[in-house]
């Protein structure tokens, strides 16, 4: 049984590999509950006096309660959860790019916290941490047992401590044990650099710093090469997680001239909320290809269902995780925050990604080096999660795909076969694509 929460460790983010999250406001409404409802109410009132009065040694009442409306609330969908005050304030602090720890986003699945995909220059990254990866001990104890977030906590600490992981990978016989040193991660969101005459954008996860990130990078990338000499950008959103919604919509915008980027429709029919760009594209109309893979979730799904459906740019990789929900958080003061979802997501064609996830226009399959032959590095996507909210489009076929990307650029067949469509050195179909030819959403 896999239990999605999907924590960015060590700040515990509380937000699945895929999280569109959107701010909402404080409050409470009034439901008019039924007698039935009532009743049922009784009966958990009547358990949890019973359980405070006689279980074999006092409880903890505070984590009853915790526990039981975290349980209310999986059981909705894997997406919705409950924060309390420590996770909310830890989830404030990485949505703004920077936190403690060791730098990878877990899930749990079998009792063991599974490696969602370690995050970009760090501790974690450089240790040789790998999706799919399968924590068995934390410092010698062994995880079967814990919850989530208990693993989370022991994993994190102070900077410069150490802290050793024993891990099960497929392919590998014996288990692999790896001491890493916990650090602040700083996390940047988007790197670049230039490929003599290509640009290369890789952004890591949708945080407040995202777009400005983007900007910054994409001037650097201008100054380096003439006009004259660039042949487009590579925008990278493999082993993306995705991040805060308004930030998704703000890339999109930056590489659009016009269109629908996106619209979320929530529980009425009347509930729909449109997000479109505004002219000012900033690369100036070059061609562009966007790299996905089972690792790219939410928020940059977004982002690669606009920039496909407008036919701004080709998406090149594999079929992305498929997770097409927005989550709202909704403070509760001093008592956290409640994490609910509470829309859908559509790309501008009106399609949802929802347990489908985005097809590439180019597929191109990334192969596993030898040392991880056999190895689970596949996101399995939203599909293969338990009570998650099935997709109009879903398909028995379902999202994600293998999420691994070497850290070798020399050894990335994805990366390099968008660099030799940019110069021509191959030919496709699907690019270059024609902008602004999509069928829009009527």
């Amino acid at each position: 049984m896999i239990r999605k929460l999907s924590l960015i460790f060590a700040g515990a983010l509380m937000g699945a590999s895929a999280v569109s999250v959107v701010y909402g406001t404080n409050g409470t409404a009034a439901i008019a509950a039924s007698s039935d409802t009532y009743r049922q109410l009784a009966i958990f009132g009547d358990i949890f006096e019973r359980v405070r009065a006689q279980y074999v040694t006092p409880p903890d009442e505070k984590q009853l309660v915790e526990s039981a409306i975290s349980g209310m609330l999986s059981s909705l969908d894997p997406h919705s959860s409950y924060l309390n005050a420590d996770a909310a304030k830890d989830m404030r602090v990485q949505t703004k790019g920077e936190f403690g720890g060791l730098g990878i986003e877990v899930t749990m699945e079998n009792e063991l916290v599974k490696v969602v995909a370690p995050i970009d220059d760090t501790p974690a990254a450089r240790a040789g941490i790998l999706a799919g990866d399968l924590i068995q001990k934390i410092d010698g104890e062994e995880v079967r047992g814990m919850t989530l977030s208990d693993a989370v906590d022991k994993m994190r600490g102070l900077v410069n401590t150490p802290i050793e992981l024993t891990i099960l990978r497929e392919g590998q016989t014996e288990p692999l044990t790896f001491t890493i040193i916990r650090d602040t991660i700083k996390v940047k969101a988007v790197k670049h650099r230039v490929e003599e005459d290509i640009g290369y954008l890789r952004i890591s996860s949708f945080t407040e710093k995202t777009t400005d990130d983007l900007r910054a990078a994409i001037e650097d990338i201008r100054q380096q090469i003439p006009e004259d000499e660039l042949k487009g950008y590579v925008l990278d959103l493999r082993l993306n997680p995705g991040g805060l919604l308004d930030q998704a919509v703000n890339v999109a915008d930056s590489l659009l001239e016009r269109g629908e980027i996106v619209s979320t429709r929530g529980r009425e029919p009347t509930d729909i909320t449109r997000y479109g760009s505004q002219p000012g594209d900033l690369t100036d109309g070059k061609p562009i290809i966007v790299l996905i893979n089972g690792g790219s979730a939410s928020a940059s799904e977004i982002v690669a269902g606009a920039l496909q459906d407008h036919r701004r740019a080709a998406i090149l990789g594999t079929r992305s995780f498929g997770k097409g929900s927005v989550q709202t958080i909704i403070p509760l003061g001093e008592n956290g925050a409640l994490r609910l979802t509470t829309a859908l997501y559509y790309t501008p064609s009106g399609e949802s990604i929802q347990g489908k996830g985005i097809t590439p226009d180019i597929m191109v399959e990334q192969p596993l080096p030898e040392e991880l032959q056999g190895a689970d590095v596949t996101a399995r996507g939203e599909s293969s999660l338990p009570g998650h909210i099935r997709g109009e489009e879903e398909t028995e076929e379902g999202s994600g795909s293998i999420a691994y990307v070497p850290q070798d650029p020399a050894e990335d067949v994805q990366l390099a076969y968008a660099f030799d469509l940019l110069r021509g050195e191959k030919t496709d179909p699907a690019f270059p694509p024609s902008p602004n030819k999509a069928v829009m959403n009527q």
